[in-house]
């Protein structure tokens, strides 16, 4: 396994009924052990975690509001730090040696109280904080892990309640690229997070728990390359087929940087795309060049919005009873839109839903035989 643990601390936060008040339970200091079955545990338990993190689609990018100063951070003792310390200053500490990484949680977490408090919101589940590397990279993992409820039977047939971590349904994540931090203190994306929520933004309250501001839009980032890969097929004058393949081209590359936490390369994808275009000069140009000449917005690279580019080789929509999901190739051939009437005429109809079709007509026929 890739993924190594340098320190992870669990704590619990519920809040009390009748009063509001957050209360908060420390976890154990030394939660992984470096040697044993339970060291393994934690460390697949975050693997799987990491994993789940990555696949979020809606996540959105930025920094922290203010860059911690020379001098500002917080000791271990005075408890008002808890109540005045960016989580910035916390995480600075740590990493500067100046407290230790089960202190550094505990004041994150009396810090996140607070900002939950503050908002009156009814939250209750695991806070983790955990410093780990995956695949050279390094990061700082902060989220609130939601609890549910299952039920277990004995061989006595007696039923039982228990609460397990839910984090498939992981909401309140952050997680801090810490080489890009400490390279590139000044940018706008070395902070990830889980963008939306039930209704509401994430920014309500955990963002300004960690004291962190949206930078790079992935999304437009994102609609941007999609728009200057479709004007590029265009220039070069392909051929249905062709268009459609380099569409694909694009939708594995960047499945494959998803799949590895890695930012798409408006280079690379110079070189993923195999037709070159020719410019005023009549000089050949690629991808890439095609881009700069034509001063898109975009970075040399960015982490990118997966659902975005999903929608470039496929059409779909969903309502009033109605799903529907076709390849872009297909439209104006065997999928024709008549914006006139507002309907759909499909041509070459799937076999199973053309079996499903005439069994239902069938038993159509068979009930009107029998009125």
């Amino acid at each position: 396994m890739s993924l190594i643990i340098s320190n992870i601390a669990l704590h619990f936060l519920s809040k009390k009924e009748g009063s509001g008040e957050v209360s908060l339970r420390l976890g154990p200091e030394n939660l992984a052990p470096e040697q044993g079955g339970t060291s393994t545990k934690i460390t697949a338990f975050v693997d799987g975690l990491h994993a789940i993190y990555n696949g979020k689609a809606s996540k959105a990018y930025g920094s922290f509001t203010t860059m911690p100063m020379a001098g500002n951070t917080p000791d271990n003792s005075a408890n008002e730090t808890i109540k005045i310390a960016r989580f910035v200053d916390l995480m600075e500490s740590y990493f500067n040696d100046k407290q230790s990484f089960y202190n550094f949680s505990i004041q994150a977490a009396n810090s996140l109280k607070n900002e939950i408090e503050k908002y009156d919101l009814e939250e209750t589940g695991y806070f983790i904080v955990c410093h780990y590397e995956y695949m050279g990279g390094r990061y700082l993992f902060v989220g609130v892990i939601p609890v549910s409820e299952h039920y277990s039977v004995d061989g006595e047939l007696n039923i039982s309640a228990a609460q397990h971590l839910d984090v498939n349904k992981l909401q309140l994540a952050a997680r801090i690229d810490l080489f890009d931090y400490q390279q590139n203190a000044s940018g706008n994306r070395y902070i990830s997070f889980i963008k939306g929520r039930a209704g509401r933004k994430v920014s309500d309250f955990f963002l300004d728990f960690l004291g962190c501001e949206e930078g790079l839009n992935a999304k437009e980032q994102t609609q941007t390359l999609v728009q200057a890969v479709e004007d590029y097929v265009a220039v070069n004058q392909l051929d249905a087929t062709e268009k459609q393949q380099t569409r694909k081209e694009l939708l594995s590359y960047c499945k494959e940087q998803k799949a590895s936490s890695q930012d798409v390369s408006v280079q690379e994808i110079g070189k993923v795309i195999g037709h070159t275009s020719t410019d005023a000069n009549g000089n050949e140009q690629d991808f890439y060049q095609f881009c700069q000449q034509q001063s898109y917005p975009l970075e040399e690279s960015f982490p990118h919005d997966q659902a975005v580019v999903n929608k470039i080789t496929k059409y779909s929509g969903y309502g009033n009873g109605i799903s529907l999901s076709f390849e872009r190739s297909h439209f104006g051939q065997d999928v024709v839109y008549n914006p006139h009437n507002d309907s759909i005429t499909i041509y070459k109809v799937p076999p199973n839903l053309k079996e499903q079709l005439q069994a239902l007509l069938a038993n159509t026929n068979d009930e009107e035989i029998l009125e």
